[in-house]
């Protein structure tokens, strides 16, 4: 995937944000967090919102791109 979220979760980390904490204040749901750390998905832009919000931050703070092998990001 070439969004990355390592941003967030030192973001997430560096404020005192455990799962438990994140969950209990629904910043993102358990799935998507568990889907970042994973490198299998990414956040809406409804949730990007909440975050730059409440880290008063920017997109780009939260995540950044990172180039692929062209060909096999057209296969997957």
């Amino acid at each position: 995937m070439p969004i990355v979220y390592d941003k967030l979760l030192k973001l997430l980390a560096d404020n005192g944000y455990t799962s438990y904490r994140i969950k209990k204040e629904k910043l993102i749901g358990q799935g998507t967090l568990t889907a970042i750390k994973n490198g299998t998905g990414g956040l809406d832009a409804k949730s990007i919102a909440k975050l730059c919000a409440v880290f008063h931050c920017q997109p780009g703070d939260l995540m950044e791109y990172v180039e692929e092998n062209e060909e096999n990001f057209f296969n997957d």
